[in-house]
């Protein structure tokens, strides 16, 4: 399988309040090559982070480093923020949580879609026009004319989800970034975003990083996992082979799932080990 990204040792700081650095991702490694791979883990294990520093998306305060990050030939550590700016949007997407807060409250869908379009393939405004119709339908928008005229406000949770699916597909990235596309939908709604996604990435031939706190969802959805704790993975599995995961980490995470057969007077929280920290892994 070829590798469309590679990641070495990948380390990020920011400034502590009483001086030095605070390190947040603590030598994370991984190769991707046409899959799904999912990055799990609880909050402020450092997924969204490693997804925003593949992206190059930091704040400047951040201090990063790596042994290497490539994309294909682009070297992501060395590239200039111009050529950074051709690739985000063009060959990596990055679909967000929540997408009525991602897009731009004070512009219509149709425009922005239709930008995307006109920035990264090079059309007229009428391509561009026909284009977003045509991915507003591809990601099974009943009605897209009208839904091209509405303000990200007025769209649902679900509908707002799709036209960012649409905008970010809409140059046919390599890689596709999903940070909890999915997390503030119902149960029903989504199915469908993940069935779109699914299609979409499978049609374009991409990659894709989905960045979830899910595990029954990734395993059934993905095809290997990463398992994040305090900024390191600490666990590299194929998704089918989750509920039989070695590190004890991992095995918590599972083991606090609410069960679905049965009633529970308490849930099972996990319990940390200051060993997982900095120790040998499995």
């Amino acid at each position: 399988m070829a590798e469309r990204l590679s990641v070495k040792n990948l380390r990020v700081s920011y400034p502590a309040p009483a001086g030095g650095w605070n390190e947040v991702l603590r030598g994370v490694s991984f190769d991707l090559g046409r899959e799904r791979l999912a990055i799990v883990g609880e909050s402020g294990s450092g997924k969204s982070t490693t997804g925003r520093a593949i992206m190059r998306l930091l704040p400047d305060q951040a201090r990063v480093s790596s042994d290497r990050m490539s994309f294909g030939d682009v070297d992501l550590m060395k590239a200039s923020e111009r050529r950074m700016r051709s690739i985000r949007g063009g060959r990596i997407a990055m679909v967000l949580q929540d997408a009525r807060y991602s897009l731009n409250p004070l512009h219509r869908v149709r425009r922005q879609i239709a930008e995307a379009c006109r920035l990264h393939a090079r059309m007229s405004r009428a391509e561009a026009h026909d284009r977003a119709l045509d991915l507003l339908e591809q990601v099974r928008i009943r009605n897209p004319r009208r839904v091209m005229d509405l303000y990200p406000h007025e769209l649902s949770g679900g509908m707002g989800q799709r036209v960012m699916i649409a905008m970010m597909l809409a140059a046919e990235p390599e890689l596709v970034i999903a940070d909890e596309p999915t997390s503030a939908l119902d149960v029903t709604v989504r199915g469908q975003i993940l069935d779109i996604l699914n299609e979409r990435v499978e049609a374009q031939g991409a990659a894709l990083i989905f960045i979830s706190h899910d595990l029954p969802l990734v395993a059934d959805f993905c095809d290997r996992v990463l398992v994040m704790y305090a900024g390191r993975v600490v666990e590299e599995i194929a998704a089918r082979d989750l509920e039989h995961a070695r590190h004890p980490y991992t095995r918590a995470l599972l083991g606090s799932l609410p069960p679905t057969d049965r009633r529970v007077d308490k849930l099972v929280v996990p319990e940390r080990d200051p060993a997982w920290l900095d120790g040998p892994l499995p």
